[in-house]
């Protein structure tokens, strides 16, 4: 029996089911993230993951950011709009590009990135502390995989027309 007819067969379990997996881990981490720096900072989950992008590239379009965390377009312009509001992030015009605007940090983004970067990282270590320095690379391998199919798979279903 093939490994697909096998997987019919067998009962469906939720905990188990990957994309499930996947979502469900990543919204205990994300909502133990804030907990911790959402009271400090006053940012959402969304702005964070924006602040992060900012902070990785410097400058960066929205459009960008929507590439780099999946977050949907709504969400993403929501969040800009916040961290404009808040003078933590300034827009510029694309020196090629007047259509477009970039995002940066204002002096105070900045700081208050550079606070929050540390505090991440310690987040990771304490998650990762039940890994060995083996399963924590073989981690990172498998999720880079997984991430690498389901873009291809999301680009195969963009050019056959499929709905958002």
């Amino acid at each position: 029996m093939s490994s697909a007819a096998l997987a019919e067969a067998e009962p469906f379990l939720l905990e188990r089911f990957l994309p499930y997996e996947l979502s469900v881990t990543a919204n205990r981490v994300s909502r133990l993230f804030a907990r911790r720096y959402a009271r400090t900072f006053g940012l959402s989950i969304p702005e964070w993951r924006c602040m992060a992008v900012i902070g990785r590239y410097a400058l960066v379009s929205a459009t960008a950011i929507v590439e780099r965390t999946a977050m949907d377009k709504v969400k993403v312009s929501r969040a800009v709009a916040t961290l404009l509001a808040k003078g933590l992030v300034r827009r510029s015009p694309h020196p090629a590009d007047r259509r477009l605007s970039l995002l940066a940090f204002t002096a105070k983004g900045r700081r208050i990135y550079e606070q929050i970067v540390p505090l991440a990282r310690r987040i990771e270590a304490e998650l990762m502390e039940v890994l060995g320095p083996a399963e924590r690379t073989a981690l990172s391998a498998m999720l880079s995989r997984i991430a690498e199919r389901a873009r291809a798979l999301d680009e195969q279903a963009l050019d056959q027309g499929l709905p958002d």
